[in-house]
């Protein structure tokens, strides 16, 4: 199988884990993405079997309407009973790296609020050490040149993403060469930098389950 048949097996497998535990009244979170695209298309084939989602963009938001999926507002959910999303990358602790399309204040704020986290990916998403893909950082505009100082007294190179405006009107800096040995210290502390809305690194709020798309097929991963 070539990325985007891993990434399609791996978005049928996550539909197959959760329908059989899906009411008429569920409603579900979705990322953004790729991979998540590909879950969006095989979940539509069950849109009469659940309520409907909510999104994490606005774009996922979109794809989920022309396939007449009811979008909610979080606002108006108290509970989800599963999120599902890709990553950029993950570790063996189920420690996620999320942000390449910018959407990560939106995936963390949904993923805090379900109950299981259903990481959907394909193998070349797996790493030893967290931070060969540039760590995303969601920032205040204003706060730009700060957060860029601050975070070029850490080990790394801080970039400003060029021409990327977040759904919530911030910017993104990616943090690259880093390696991220402790990623729940590490995102606490990107956190507490003043201007930074969130980084996005998922390990203090990591996935539950990774679903892996391999040449061979799709394998499981649970937390012991």
């Amino acid at each position: 199988m070539n990325q985007d048949e891993m990434k399609r097996a791996v978005a049928i497998a996550a539909v197959e884990m959760i329908l059989p535990k899906l009411e008429r009244q569920s409603i579900i979170g979705v990322g953004t993405g790729s991979t998540a695209n590909f879950f969006i298309d095989a979940l539509a084939k069950h849109r009469d079997e659940f309520a409907g989602a909510v999104a994490s963009s606005e774009a996922t938001a979109a794809r989920l309407r022309q396939h007449d999926i009811e979008v909610y507002d979080l606002n108006s959910v108290s509970q989800l009973e599963f999120y599902i999303d890709g990553a950029d990358e993950f570790d063996n602790g189920f420690n996620l790296i999320k942000g390449g399309g910018a959407a990560l204040t939106r995936e963390k704020i949904v993923a805090a609020v379900a109950k299981k986290f259903i990481c959907i990916v394909d193998e070349t998403k797996k790493v030893d050490v967290l931070g060969r893909f540039p760590l995303p950082i969601e920032v205040i505009p204003m706060a730009r040149s700060y957060v860029g100082r601050q975070l070029a007294a850490l080990e790394g190179q801080p970039a400003y993403r060029e021409g990327v405006v977040t759904d919530n009107g911030n910017i993104i800096i990616d943090l690259h060469d880093v390696e991220i040995l402790d990623p729940k210290v590490f995102e606490r502390h990107l956190n507490n930098i003043v201007g930074v809305v969130t980084n996005g690194l998922f390990a203090n709020r990591g996935a539950d389950v990774i679903l892996m798309g391999t040449p061979q097929g799709v394998q499981t991963l649970k937390r012991d």
